[in-house]
């Protein structure tokens, strides 16, 4: 049984409630904001471990599949959370989401210099698009990726360590809400009707 979700427009894959999914999502993320407001980024990291692998267990429990992004946040989580928590040096956590979007960008990319537009891995229980609409959304959002790596080294290197928390809860989801907000209309131009 293959334990990762099965690609876009493919019969047989679980759903779930795209509601659920967010939460799952954004869940960690969360509770690392208000575990660092009220204690400190250490303690903040180890409850961001944790919450993260239980969202990925509760995800694989709902759909006997997990998602290859969340999974591959997962694994960066723990490793760089881990040196974080071992080293006591906060610049491996601040480090992550470097990392993870600039690896994201890369994959997405990767994917369309080998004819893959893996996007639809991820969202096609929310979207249905054509294989251009897939392409397209999938270059725009491996761009999209790189330029968050870009913004993130950028606050973490001049900024306070709480304004740094607060702009990775506050400000990269109203610019990630943002530039999907921007997608719609690709998105309108190439979706398919509904499931049968």
């Amino acid at each position: 049984m293959n334990a990762f979700e099965k690609g876009p427009n493919e019969p047989g894959k679980p759903e779930i409630n795209p509601f659920l999914k967010l939460a799952l999502e954004l869940g960690p993320l969360v509770i690392f904001f208000f575990v660092n407001a009220r204690w400190n980024i250490y303690a903040a990291t180890g409850t961001f471990m944790v919450a993260t692998l239980i969202a990925l267990s509760v995800s694989w429990w709902l759909t006997r599949r997990l998602a290859i992004m969340p999974v591959v946040t997962g694994v960066v989580v723990v490793v760089f959370g881990g040196l974080t928590l071992f080293l006591q040096d906060d610049v491996f956590i601040k480090m992550k989401p470097t990392i993870v979007n600039s690896l994201f960008g890369a994959i997405l990319l990767g994917g369309l210099a080998f004819g893959r537009p893996l996007l639809g891995y991820v969202l096609d229980s929310v979207f249905r698009l054509d294989d251009e609409g897939w392409r397209k959304l999938t270059m725009r959002w491996g761009l999209f990726f790189f330029a968050l790596a870009v913004l993130n080294e950028v606050i973490w290197r001049n900024f306070s360590t709480d304004f740094w928390v607060s702009f990775k809860v506050f400000g990269i989801m109203p610019l990630t809400i943002a530039f999907t907000l921007s997608q719609m209309p690709l998105i309108s131009r190439h979706a398919l009707g509904e499931r049968s």
